[in-house]
């Protein structure tokens, strides 16, 4: 018997029961017989948009393709046109789910999924949150995420929460005023658990951690805390899990993909290799071994409406040593490819080096409450921060000795002390700006 969610997803013509069963069928493939698997889906997946998208046969261009790695790299940029060039044969905005992406990488497009494509997103969430007998129909969550201000989509936003069995918290002004309220409403409804991006979560969290609130004995039905979009920092996990007193599980995903990664029951990062083909690639494109960090290059196996294959999601990770085509760890999720600083010595470093070297210092004391760093020229960075008090003098040193001695000397580093930090439209707070345009690839 369907649920209310499923039901909903039924009625928007989106075939779970269907994709559930198939989930299913993949999942019980041995892992004798998973990479034939995978190297016959990804064929299969490449041969159709290859024979009935003419946006992809224009993008492969006569190359010859006589093995998997023959085939090029898609990225964002290659997909920034209107979407209707881009669907296949027999597919048009009215028989597929669309969608934009968040434009956090800073190449934002419009994508598309077919039904039976995007039921299988469901599926695979739906089965990923089974692991924690979680259920969208009958466990509560508190959801820690942004909402549109328009009048159409705030109210279709509140109508899918409340057919999703949750309740929402904007996250677009997270000062103490509104987290207080936040916390008022733990103690009078009894959720589940949360749900949102880290760093609102994190915010929250250290507003307990300022009033010495453990959030599980106001709030006694709380099972656990989900993540999700942006990046999770060891200390921010022990955090999480010290304040809230429950279980802390990390989510990755893209939208116009699927769910790529989620934390498993045994605390491991579990790729989904049943509707995802997952590479770690370097920067000319070549395969790297297990263990090394590359760019995360992703084929959707399933989508037939639109193309992602071998598509540059723009993220950094590595893939543990010991994965097999069936079983894989998402080991490190290091950031963004185009997060990058480029020095005026000609050196190029992740941006979230100088975020993760400043976040050690500032937040030692529990001063500061969250901060993003802004690249405005070469030697120039900008740390914009949130704290109950100005950082002193030896705070500051302490920030331009640890960066010179990670970074490099001669920068001039400013600092910007506001009341709330600026998030994108939906709610994401990027941790490192750049706003100069670095041309090397990463």
């Amino acid at each position: 018997m369907l649920n209310l969610f499923e039901a909903t997803l039924r009625l928007k013509g989106f075939p779970i029961q269907e994709a559930k069963k198939r989930l299913q069928e993949i999942q019980q493939i041995s892992e004798t017989d998973y990479e034939a698997y995978v190297k016959d889906s990804r064929q299969k997946v490449f041969e159709y948009h290859q024979r009935e998208n003419s946006f992809y046969q224009s993008f492969i261009d006569g190359k010859a393709i006589k093995k998997w790695e023959d085939i090029p790299v898609l990225t964002k940029r290659d997909l920034q046109i209107p979407l209707k060039k881009r669907l296949s044969n027999g597919f048009s905005k009215k028989n597929t789910y669309t969608s934009k992406t968040s434009g956090s990488s800073g190449n934002p497009f419009s994508f598309a999924k077919d039904i039976f494509c995007h039921a299988l997103t469901w599926a695979e969430i739906l089965d990923r949150y089974s692991w924690y007998d979680l259920n969208f129909s009958s466990s509560f969550q508190a959801r820690f995420y942004g909402i549109p201000l328009d009048f159409k989509g705030y109210y279709t936003e509140r109508l899918k929460d409340k057919l999703s069995n949750r309740y929402r918290f904007p996250i677009f002004n997270l000062s103490e005023e509104k987290l207080e309220q936040f916390l008022n409403i733990f103690r009078r409804k009894r959720f589940d658990y949360l749900y949102g991006y880290t760093s609102a979560i994190v915010l929250f969290a250290k507003y307990l951690k300022s009033k010495n609130i453990y959030l599980k004995e106001i709030c006694s039905s709380l099972k656990y805390c989900i993540v999700t979009s942006e990046m999770l920092y060891e200390n921010d996990k022990t955090l999480l899990e010290q304040q809230f007193g429950v279980p802390l599980i990390n989510e990755y995903g893209a939208s116009e993909l699927d769910l790529i990664a989620f934390t498993n029951t045994k605390d491991r990062f579990k790729l989904n290799t049943e509707t995802l083909f997952v590479e770690i690639l370097d920067h000319k494109n070549n395969s790297i071994p297990n263990g090394e960090i590359g760019r995360i290059v992703i084929t959707s196996l399933y989508n037939k409406a639109h193309p992602f294959i071998r598509y540059d999601i723009g993220d950094l990770g590595s893939i543990e040593a010991s994965a097999t085509n069936k079983v894989a760890v998402l080991e490190k999720l290091v950031g963004r490819s185009n997060d990058m600083a480029k020095l005026s010595n000609g050196k190029i470093i992740p941006g979230l080096t100088f975020y993760y070297v400043t976040k050690s210092i500032v937040e030692e004391d529990g001063n500061v409450k969250e901060f993003v760093v802004e690249q405005t020229a070469l030697d120039a960075f900008t740390i914009v921060y949130v704290s109950e008090i100005a950082l002193s003098t030896k705070d500051l040193k302490k920030i331009e000795i640890a960066l010179s001695k990670y970074v490099g000397t001669d920068l001039n580093i400013h600092y910007e002390r506001v009341e709330v930090l600026d998030r994108n439209k939906r709610g994401k707070l990027k941790q490192f700006i750049s706003k100069i345009e670095v041309r090397n690839e990463p």
